[in-house]
């Protein structure tokens, strides 16, 4: 029986599983094997015909996964007992697999391929969810909505400014992605200490040979493994993106609050559950699992950064902790994508309630806009400051209408007019350039991805 939810399949995708899946992983050290006795064999290592065997044979139909954990839980070493049934499943030609390898050659390359696969998953989606973002930021850049900081209300803004802003974190987060890719897809085969000494004068021809075949970038320099500085950066970077997937469900999670109201995650009314006792609830459920995966999320950073340490050459205090934080990592990261997306693309947005949202202060969000007018009127500003922080008190205290009390006040009234009064207290008059930004932040984003070759529906 499963121990883990992930073994459960709980919070993975099909896709993402399948890469991770013992037998997946057994298989790419297979491919790492075929490559390196093809590489030898176009360098005269060893003969061509044994080469080829090696290639048929390096498959989980002939190695299959339990005759391996036999043999290792004979032997206690995971790679050589795979090399072992690979080398009597390929006869005579079985004494040339391995020839001159170590067993962190074939390890990190197929951790490398892995990691190309899934990062290929992770990616898509990325993709998908930036133009989901798009899409959102463009049909609510004009939707008014209240802005709030430190939980109050504070201005008011747009809700697709608010997408705009989550659009450009998540186009950062591709960026980084990309760049990171280019560090941590490589693959070695440089032996015991990383001298290539097992190979000869060849070692280098060998390991590009191997990694142009695999789709790898050779390291340019490595001891016996792969440094983990690479698989660290990966995991931050994950842990980055988890946390603004945070960000994002946390603040739907806000805005779905019974006494706020304006955005709410997909429900099944009518279907699903939102309570075991109480019929009424319709929780932020999805949302709060983002959150909840994040934290596992952020935690795999400490390990990772851990790893980077190793006794000379290395040692193995890597190697449990990475079996855990690297699948997982790439895992959470893919299931939390898919869910992020589903909730954005299923989003309930309630423009009737952020318009009563609005109201909620009589007007008194609007003190900067009166503020500042009352400066182009030769008001001092910090004078203008003081008067309008009596007069928003004033409202607050006697609960009367903040036009009412602009109105009664004669040292506003020395200088505006009612119509300028009731002009400065419209939110849709200050807005600033929210709309322009909007529309600039989905520009450049349509450009950065024509740049990487993506589609984007119109």
């Amino acid at each position: 029986m499963p121990i883990l939810p992930i073994d459960a399949g709980r919070y993975v995708t099909a896709e993402m599983r399948k890469i991770f899946e013992e037998e997946s992983r057994l298989q790419k050290f297979l491919d790492v094997e075929a490559a390196l006795a093809w590489a030898l064999a176009e360098v005269g290592k060893i003969p061509r015909w044994a080469a080829e065997q090696i290639a048929e044979k390096a498959s989980v139909k002939y190695v299959r996964p339990e005759k391996v954990k036999e043999v290792e839980s004979r032997i206690g070493h995971d790679i050589m007992a795979m090399v072992e049934v690979l080398a009597e499943a390929c006869g005579e030609a079985g004494k040339y697999v391995h020839y001159g390898a170590t067993s962190y050659d074939i390890v990190d390359t197929a951790t490398a391929l892995q990691i190309k696969e899934a990062l290929s998953l992770i990616e898509d989606k990325l993709n998908r969810l930036e133009e989901v973002l798009i899409g959102l930021a463009s049909k609510y850049k004009r939707t008014l909505m209240v802005g709030r900081t430190h939980g109050q209300h504070a201005l008011p803004i747009t809700l697709g400014l608010k997408f705009a802003v989550w659009l450009r974190e998540i186009s950062r987060h591709i960026v980084r992605l990309n760049q990171c890719k280019d560090r941590i897809l490589v693959g070695k085969l440089t032996g015991a200490v990383g001298t290539q000494a097992g190979f000869g004068p060849e070692g280098l021809k060998v390991q590009k040979l191997v990694m142009d075949r695999l789709g790898l970038k050779p390291v340019e320099v490595s001891t016996q493994i792969v440094q983990r500085d690479r698989h660290a950066e990966l995991i931050c970077v994950l842990a980055n993106l988890a946390s603004t997937l945070d960000k994002f469900a946390t603040e739907i999670r806000e805005l779905q609050r019974t006494e706020i109201g304006e955005l709410a995650e997909p429900f099944q009314f009518g279907r699903q559950v939102g309570s075991s006792t109480m019929p009424h609830k319709a929780n932020p459920v999805i949302c709060e699992r983002i959150c909840g995966l994040a934290k596992i999320m952020r935690s795999l950073v400490f390990p990772a950064l851990e790893n980077v340490i190793s006794w000379q050459e290395r040692d193995l205090t890597h190697s449990s902790a990475e079996r855990f934080i690297i699948p997982e990592a790439l895992v959470l990261a893919d299931y939390m994508l898919s869910l992020m997306i589903r909730v954005l693309e299923e989003l309930r947005v309630d423009e009737k309630r952020m318009l009563e949202n609005l109201k909620l202060t009589k007007g008194r969000i609007m003190s900067e806009a009166v503020m500042l007018k009352l400066t182009e009127k030769g008001v001092g500003r910090q004078e203008a400051h003081r008067l309008l922080r009596e007069l928003t008190a004033k409202s607050l205290v006697e609960n009367k209408d903040f036009k009412t009390v602009l109105i009664e006040s004669p040292e506003v009234r020395k200088y505006l007019s009612e119509k300028e009064i009731v002009e400065a207290l419209k939110p849709r008059n200050y807005l600033g350039t929210a709309v322009k930004q909007v529309e600039a932040a989905i520009k450049i984003t349509l450009r950065e991805r024509a740049k990487r070759g993506v589609k984007t529906a119109k």
